[in-house]
């Protein structure tokens, strides 16, 4: 009996941007480096330039893709992965955190907004909080601008926890991929003057 290895996956995702306590996160530069199945090296690199009073997405130099971006209109007043992760920590730190929260993302290939609210405590003294999160798809699925495939054009559900307290920590993430879930796991977090060597 012969046993299929299982394809591997690394990644590595930086956004950069500026970040006020007054104002949500405001991206500048978003960049991922991935191998996947038989895409080696590839790069997604997307700039945020100001227009006409509005943010637009645009693929840097060093971008990767193969298909055309998808439209402007798509592509406008939006964020990447990353940043969206920051803008949902500020959702949940505002006064208004238990009505949910809406959030549009671009993530160089994919429009969907991730639309979230906060789920009732099993118990009050719990200190986390746990986060229903849907991706809703927007444009670029079902293979429009995909390289991989054909993603799946349905609402998928992704489970958030975070630190119930003023930093908000994300603790862990769990999305449903294919017919296994995914897990992201916050191990220790770095600080700026001891940052993690691996």
């Amino acid at each position: 009996m012969r046993s299929k290895s299982r394809p591997r996956f690394r990644a590595t995702a930086v956004a950069e941007g500026r970040l006020a306590e007054d104002r949500p996160a405001e991206p500048s530069h978003y960049r991922a480096l991935y191998d996947l199945r038989k895409r080696r090296d590839s790069r997604i690199s997307i700039q945020f330039v100001n227009r006409t009073g509005a943010t637009l997405a645009e693929r840097g130099s060093d971008d990767t893709s193969r298909k055309p971006p998808l439209a402007e209109i798509f592509r406008k007043n939006i964020v990447d992965p990353l940043s969206a992760l920051e803008r949902i920590r500020a959702a949940l730190r505002g006064p208004r955190r238990n009505g949910g929260f809406s959030i549009p993302v671009y993530d160089g290939a994919r429009r969907f907004d991730i639309v979230g609210h906060i789920l009732p405590k099993k118990d009050p003294s719990e200190s986390i909080l746990r986060v229903e999160l849907t991706l809703r798809p927007i444009a670029g699925f079902k293979g429009e601008t995909s390289e991989d495939g054909d993603p799946d054009s349905a609402p998928r559900k992704v489970e958030l926890t975070v630190t119930d307290d003023t930093r908000v920590v994300p603790l862990s993430i769990e999305v449903p991929v294919f017919f296994m879930p995914l897990v992201v796991q916050v191990r220790r977090i770095c600080p700026p003057q001891d940052p993690c060597s691996g």
